[in-house]
């Protein structure tokens, strides 16, 4: 996490152990991962930004299913970064 400056980590219960958790706290970020069903403190967690995550996880499966980004075909960074603009740009005219 160093070189990120975030209000919140928000990650699935994969990333739920203590060293992320003191990681992030001592970054001053809110943690918003849900505790696994063995740990012993259930500590609370923002329900309704956990659920936005998956609008980022949607956004990024859309950018997938272009076969060029999944695969990357593109040759360079630039090139790949345009076909991920290039994406983006036609998911939100479909959208908007």
């Amino acid at each position: 996490m160093d070189g990120f400056a975030a209000q919140a980590l928000i990650a699935d219960k994969g990333y739920d152990s203590q060293k992320v958790l003191d990681a992030a706290e001592s970054r001053q970020m809110d943690v918003v991962i849900p505790p696994r069903k063995h740990r012993k403190d259930q500590r609370h967690y923002d329900r309704y930004l956990y659920k936005l995550r998956h609008l980022i996880e949607n956004g990024f499966l859309r950018l997938k299913g272009w076969r060029g980004i999944a695969t990357r075909y593109a040759k360079n960074a630039a090139s790949y970064l345009a076909a991920v603009h290039i994406g983006c740009l036609v998911w939100w005219l479909s959208v908007s």
